[in-house]
């Protein structure tokens, strides 16, 4: 009984940290930015297997700049940006060399699908034809502040725990129950 149990515990402890680490084989992190322009905040999410170190967005130049740090050779990432920040006939450039990645759009995002080879620094620009497309500059004296929320990650990190301890639990009532039958 004392054996089922601590291998239990073992695996419950082993398999957890899996949970929330970056591997090779192409998963992803998550990588959630602001852009604030015009008196509009926007929200930007790239889900990606390299890591996103800083970006850049121009409203003169209609472009978005991101400057990302990669170990691996095949990098992949998925980016949306919201319709009424950047749309239009989008122009993508790596490395000052025009490559040309999926783009998929509804009517409130653009979805576009990052696909390159080369680890270490690179540089994405992404650059549209419209900006502010259904919204129009205002000028705010005192923005109010971001306030972060709870991620989804932390959150299901939490229930994996709750989840494995209630699983232990049972499984020690069943254990004992067993013991007493015999």
């Amino acid at each position: 009984m004392k054996s089922v149990i601590a291998i239990l515990l073992i695996l419950f402890f082993v398999i957890t940290p899996a949970h929330a680490l970056l591997s090779s084989d192409g998963t992803g992190l998550i990588n959630r930015f602001e852009i604030q322009t015009s008196g509009h905040t926007f929200e930007i999410k790239l889900t990606s297997n390299f890591d996103l170190n800083d970006f850049v967005f121009d409203k003169n130049e209609k472009e978005l700049t991101l400057y990302l740090e990669s170990n691996l050779d095949n990098n992949l990432g998925e980016i949306i940006i919201p319709k009424n920040l950047l749309t239009g006939d989008f122009t993508f450039y790596l490395n000052d060399v025009e490559f040309f990645p999926k783009v998929q759009s509804n009517s409130l995002i653009n979805f576009i699908t990052l696909e390159f080879s080369g680890s270490g620094s690179n540089v994405v620009k992404i650059i549209g034809t419209e900006y502010l497309t259904g919204l129009t500059e205002i000028v705010i004296n005192d923005p109010q502040p971001y306030v972060e929320t709870e991620s989804s990650s932390d959150s299901s990190f939490v229930w994996l725990i709750l989840s494995g301890i209630v699983i232990v639990v049972l499984v020690c009532i069943v254990v004992k129950i067993k013991k007493n039958k015999n």
